[in-house]
């Protein structure tokens, strides 16, 4: 039987390379065919539709856009909803709000099937090579049985309670995260009369308090990127990051609270965007920040 991913993206296609890396048979479906061409020439099955994915695989990752893209890859014409689910456990890794999760695991319950949602802290390397967080909400028995394969990509799993918690989780961890890079765009605009060399200038800020794990894996690239140089694919695109921060909002408006910092960083974000960043990697946003605000001449 074959492990199945719906969604062959950045990320879909780093854990499908994990899963044969680690000797299983993969099935993989995307909206765009052609994503699914590196996993396909390493052995895994391409199919073209979520129903004849589902089919052929007892336990089905999927890794989507957005509350919409779950819509359509389930809900729509041959999807994953138009066929018997009996048997089949999902494993949801997108980054959507709670109720989002809920309602499909209802939906999907109601077909047969069982549910966890799972997602995900860390980008394409930590995929690859095994070590994503994996943030998991859903019942003791599908997480028991999940567990395997989660423990094949994750360096740490956190059951932190039913349908839906991991979502929320989610959420919560990357908004300092997400918020960080317009703030250290600032911080560079303050540093910029010393003309310090980037590299030195990443190493100096990677050693304080107020640096998090991010600066001190990708402070190098933020280097190179600060002199003009690329910085090689983008891992977490402007456009995901405004998609994810937009979530946030909507999740903490249906919780009766504000997100101020949000709200200012996200508009930033958006300026970014229009002006032609939006599939530019997040590493862009504090440069693109410096070179607005004239920090960059000093």
């Amino acid at each position: 039987m074959y492990v199945g991913i719906l969604g062959t993206g950045r990320m879909g296609a780093a854990i499908g390379q994990r899963l044969l890396d680690c000797g299983h048979s993969l099935c993989v479906w995307n909206r765009s065919g052609e994503k699914t061409e590196a996993l396909r020439q390493r052995g895994a099955i391409a199919v073209t539709t979520p129903a004849e994915l589902v089919t052929q695989c007892e336990l089905i990752i999927s890794i989507l856009t957005d509350a919409a893209a779950i819509e359509s890859v389930y809900g729509g014409p041959a999807g994953v909803l138009s066929v018997p689910l009996d048997g089949k456990l999902f494993i949801e890794m997108s980054t959507v709000r709670p109720d989002t999760q809920i309602a499909l695991d209802a939906k999907i319950t109601a077909r047969g099937g069982s549910k966890i949602d799972c997602p995900v802290g860390g980008t394409v390397g930590p995929a690859r090579s095994g070590k994503l967080l994996g943030l998991v909400g859903g019942n003791d028995t599908d997480v028991l049985r999940a567990r395997p394969l989660l423990e094949q990509l994750c360096r740490r799993i956190e059951h932190v309670g039913p349908t839906g918690a991991g979502a929320s989780l989610k959420l919560a961890i990357n908004l300092p995260l997400l918020v960080f890079w317009q703030s250290f765009g600032e911080a560079l605009s303050l540093a910029a009369p010393l003309h310090l060399d980037p590299v030195r200038l990443m190493d100096i800020f990677a050693d304080t308090s107020g640096a998090p794990n991010l600066l001190k894996l990708r402070g190098a690239a933020l280097a190179q990127a600060l002199t003009g140089q690329k910085s090689g694919d983008a891992h977490f695109d402007v456009d995901s990051i405004r998609k994810d921060m937009r979530t946030m909002q909507e999740e903490a408006h249906a919780l009766g609270y504000e997100l101020p910092v949000t709200s200012a960083a996200l508009q930033c974000f958006d300026r970014a965007s229009k002006a032609g960043l939006g599939e530019a990697d997040g590493i862009q946003l504090p440069v693109w920040w410096l070179s607005q605000t004239g920090g960059a001449k000093g």
